[in-house]
């Protein structure tokens, strides 16, 4: 992959790039507490039908800077501006965790500049069952998150163990999140202007549950993906996503993975794009 980077919106954003700019793209966006080297599995293949764009969120890994707020749709901006001036066009978006939070995004208000969105391993702010998950004790780390200052009191300098605590509860395979991952997680967010930027993706969660919350029709079509590991289906979220909207809607599930999909079933996190984006 080579690394192009843009700068727009008052940051800058580093994209890892690979096959050819006159293909659709595909747009690859990590989540917590991910890297770009989420996708590092699955990126040759996904070349080979798409000029792939993967990018590190804002102010993570090698990207510098902040936008003016951590709202989705704001990170959905920035970043399909970033991909557009990287060269990008036809694009599909795809997302896990908090990446997939910032697709759904891309399709309700940015429609026009996408082809497709892939919400993958999360739930939508404001979208059922979005009150059910915060419930959950489970879930405990949106609340501890979204406090001021504390967790970056908390976890600086502390971020490779953090982080494995959510590598191994949240993967259906932990085997698959490799120490060579964990480290690079953990280095992507080493800075503190990083690691503050990962929280307030959080602290903006309710903002986000209230502009989602506000029915709209969304066109885009929007392909649901989750692995099974924790024993929840997609059909826990579809409802919450025709209720917002979304007209066009389809689900796969990974078998067996949990929320590093292209670290535990990389082939089939491959087809299962390979099938949505004809």
């Amino acid at each position: 992959m080579d690394t192009i980077k843009v700068s727009g919106h008052g940051v800058e954003i580093a994209l890892q790039a690979a096959g050819v700019a006159s293909r659709p793209a595909l747009l690859l966006l990590h989540g917590w507490p991910h890297s770009h080297a989420l996708y590092e599995p699955v990126v040759d293949a996904l070349a080979e039908r798409f000029f792939v764009l993967v990018p590190d969120l804002p102010e993570i890994g090698e990207s510098r800077g902040a936008p003016k707020s951590a709202e989705k749709t704001v990170l959905a901006d920035v970043l399909l501006a970033a991909a557009e001036q990287a060269g990008a066009h036809d694009i599909i978006v795809a997302g896990i965790d908090v990446g997939g939070m910032i697709a759904f995004a891309a399709a309700r208000d940015h429609g026009a500049r996408i082809r497709r969105a892939v919400v993958a391993n999360t739930v939508i702010p404001g979208l059922d069952p979005w009150e059910k998950l915060l419930a959950d004790p489970r879930i405990w780390h949106f609340a501890f998150h979204a406090i001021p200052d504390l967790p970056e009191t908390m976890v600086q300098g502390r971020q490779r163990p953090y982080f494995d605590y959510f590598s191994n509860a949240l993967a259906g395979n932990a085997d698959a999140v490799t120490d060579a991952y964990r480290e690079r997680f953990a280095a992507a967010y080493a800075r503190p202007e990083a690691l503050k930027a990962g929280f307030d993706w959080y602290r903006a969660l309710a903002a986000d549950a209230k502009h989602n919350a506000r029915p709209k029709a969304i066109e885009t079509p929007l392909l649901y993906l989750r692995g099974d590991a924790d024993g929840r289906s997609p059909d826990d979220y579809l409802p919450g996503l025709r209720q917002a909207g979304v007209r066009h809607l389809t689900a796969a599930v990974l078998a067996g993975s949990g929320e590093f999909a292209p670290l535990e079933a990389p082939r089939a996190f491959v087809e299962a794009l390979m099938r949505f984006a004809p």
